[in-house]
């Protein structure tokens, strides 16, 4: 299995520096791409949605500047600073020390780390060694500490208990943080099937059956602690069925600016733009349960810009879970 998408395009910005040092004075960004063997829409996506991401405008902050935009389409040897959604030349104005990582925050670098990590976990002893190098950079600026990965720290405490109580079809008592509520519980879960995602890293699909007919599902680095227990289980005859439906996506139609496209990365399991625009993009999303949470996830992330075209059912999604955050965070 692949990195993660949004890894491998982080991660391919080094050879993007490292060609436009070749053009002291600048480079088409169509030839650009092409020495990079990226699309150049793509290319220049990855470039604005690094530099201008949501996180660091919300903290009032920017990133120090290191590209220069010139030359529109209405005059290709305009010198002055161009719209970058439209610019035909970019220009190195700065070499890049590193891709920026001392400007994020602890929860950002654990996201980035956790999938990164999980990438190199399946990859084994003979995977990508700049994809390592990379986990090691954002664990020493996270923990301070890069050498702990060397004897596998990096995995997710629990993965191997998780795994060999799938295996042998045993039950796990786990402490778990929960992903849409708050609070830390307890519960004894069956772990059927184990997945890797591309975003949230692994995952453990588990019983027992709950009251509405499905099962839960857990992500494994909230588990905090997990204990094998002597008692098995066994998979009902319906059990493929069941997992199957655990992984059934629903199709929802969203328009965002372009700063949001990070959010697709994290919320979405797939998603297709089928329309772009200079103010904004509209996407075919996939999204797993809970699907209504998940699209007021985008739209906090992605701004009051953000509005969802279908199903209508999901157009209050937004709105709703801000007025839900905002009543929380009153009362505490």
């Amino acid at each position: 299995m692949a990195a993660p998408s949004y890894v491998r395009r982080i991660a391919r910005l080094l050879d993007v520096f490292d060609q436009l040092q070749v053009h002291p004075d600048g480079v088409p960004l169509a030839v650009l791409a092409d020495e990079c063997g990226i699309d150049a829409d793509e290319l220049r996506e990855d470039l604005l949605a690094y530099y201008t991401a949501d996180p660091w405008i919300w903290l009032g902050l920017t990133r120090r500047r290191v590209l220069e935009w010139t030359g529109s389409s209405d005059d290709p040897d305009e010198t002055d600073e161009t719209d970058p959604t439209t610019a035909l030349m970019v220009r190195l104005v700065e070499e890049p020390q590193d891709l920026g990582v001392e400007h994020l925050d602890a929860a950002e670098l654990a996201l980035i780390h956790g999938a990164a990590s999980a990438a190199l976990d399946l990859q084994g002893p003979t995977g990508d060694p700049n994809l390592e190098a990379a986990v090691g950079v954002i664990a020493e600026t996270l923990i301070g500490d890069a050498g702990s990965l060397a004897d596998g720290a990096w995995r997710p405490p629990c993965l191997d208990q998780l795994q060999q109580a799938s295996r042998q079809r045993r039950k796990v008592r786990i402490r778990y943080s929960r992903q849409w509520e708050t609070g830390v519980v307890e519960r004894t879960v069956e772990p059927w099937r184990l997945v890797q995602t591309t975003v949230r890293g692994w995952e453990v699909d588990a019983g027992p059956v709950a009251a509405n007919g499905r099962l839960r599902t857990y992500l494994v680095s909230n588990v905090r602690e997990a204990t094998i227990l002597g008692e098995s289980f066994t998979v009902p005859p319906d059990g493929d069925e069941l997992l199957a439906a655990q992984r059934a996506t629903t199709w929802v139609q969203m328009h965002l600016p372009h700063r949001a496209r990070w959010a697709l990365d994290e919320y979405a399991e797939s998603s297709t733009v089928i329309a772009d625009t200079t103010d904004g993009f509209t996407a075919d999303l996939e999204l797993l349960e809970p699907v209504g949470w998940r699209v007021g996830l985008i739209t906090l992330a992605a701004g009051p810009e953000t509005r969802v075209l279908r199903p209508p059912g999901l157009i209050s999604e937004g709105p709703a879970l801000a007025r839900r955050l905002l009543a929380h965070h009153e009362s505490t």
